[in-house]
């Protein structure tokens, strides 16, 4: 008599070096918590794969990272999806949620200094010195600190960037992710942890995010021992901040949050001109202990689904979101960030050596 195949659960990954070692190790931990299935990886490219030759903030795309891996999803070829959480925008498409988000990694900012600069810090790099960085709220917030440095945009994955830094001879210093750089083993080249006093993180930097169809009951029960509260609660407020700001890739928004021992979810938001100069920065808390609510509740909170978690953490951590982003546009905060797109249009379609569609 021959037992029965595995149950086979296909788990889609975007092809990148990191992409990859995530996706492997979520799988591994599914493995190890479900023996009896088999979780397949279905590899494939994304637009921010492809377009390398240009910032993040040209190519115009609010799903860069994320859109072939949907299709995926959505036509059923995938069951799940295994994301950098920052990468997924705060709206997904119709019919998708997280079904997860798994405890988080340190979310700080990394300096890796060229072979030639490994002494200095940032405030120490000559005057002039070029620091590589994709992202819009990185540069404002490096210019805002050390107006000496020069900000040049550079893409690639992280070992094609560090390769460039080291042979290149342009960039004395390069802006990463921490949590990159300790997935993919290159934790000896940091040469400088940047605080939040310093630089404000990406929204969800660190976690990963595991996307599913809203409608597939099995894989979202299969997914739930894998979120970790804090993290997802964490980054539930950091979402909503970011969707009532309309934030993105064009623009300069930060985050930092803490979950106490004390049951107490803090949240730190900020933006930024494109110079840095103009600054609007707002923090609140909300006390978790009490009011927990119901559990079982399928609502998304910024897109993110967590029926064993009380629906009256996940509404505070979301209404607390919501609320740093009201603060934050009642001191002229949408302004900056409505002026910080404009520049970057503009600045695009120099780029692309364009000029805008006259009226008719």
């Amino acid at each position: 008599m021959t037992s029965e195949s595995p149950k086979i659960v296909r788990v889609g990954s975007r092809k990148s070096q990191l992409a990859l070692v995530q996706s492997e190790y979520v799988c591994s931990l599914l493995t190890e918590h479900y023996p009896d299935t088999k979780f397949e990886l279905v590899t494939m490219s994304t637009i921010g794969d492809e377009i390398l030759n240009r910032a993040l903030s040209q190519i115009g795309e609010k799903a860069l990272f994320t859109r072939e891996l949907e299709v995926a999803l959505e036509l059923k070829k995938v069951d799940l999806v295994v994301h950098s959480l920052k990468d997924l925008p705060t709206t997904l498409p119709d019919g998708m949620c997280i079904g997860a988000i798994m405890e988080r990694e340190d979310p700080r900012d990394a300096v890796i200094m060229a072979p030639q600069f490994s002494h200095c810090t940032l405030k120490t790099l000559p005057a002039g010195s070029v620091v590589g960085t994709s992202s819009l709220r990185r540069a404002a917030q490096l210019r805002r600190h050390f107006p000496h440095l020069e900000i040049k945009d550079v893409r690639g994955n992280l070992n094609t960037r560090i390769k460039k830094l080291d042979e290149d001879n342009v960039y004395a210093a390069l802006l990463l992710a921490v949590a990159g750089v300790r997935r993919l083993n290159w934790v000896p080249r940091i040469s400088e942890y940047l605080n939040t006093d310093v630089s404000l993180y990406a929204i969800g930097q660190g976690a990963l995010g595991i996307e599913c169809r809203d409608d597939d009951d099995a894989t979202r029960k299969l997914l739930e021992p894998f979120s970790h509260v804090e993290t997802l609660l964490r980054c539930v407020a950091e979402r909503a901040f970011l969707r009532k700001l309309e934030g993105g890739c064009s623009a300069p928004v930060g985050v930092s949050s803490h979950y106490g021992a004390d049951g107490v979810l803090q949240l730190t938001g900020g933006v930024w001109s494109l110079d840095g100069q103009q600054n609007v920065t707002q923090s609140a808390s909300v006390d978790l202990k009490t009011d927990v609510g119901s559990l079982g509740n399928t609502r998304q909170y910024a897109a993110v689904v967590a029926a064993h978690i009380h629906d009256g953490h996940l509404s505070k951590a979301e209404n607390l979101g919501l609320a740093v982003a009201h603060s934050i546009a009642e001191m002229d905060g949408v302004a900056i960030l409505t002026q910080a797109k404009k520049e970057t249009e503009e600045r695009n379609l120099i780029a692309a050596n364009t000029k805008p569609t006259l009226p008719q």
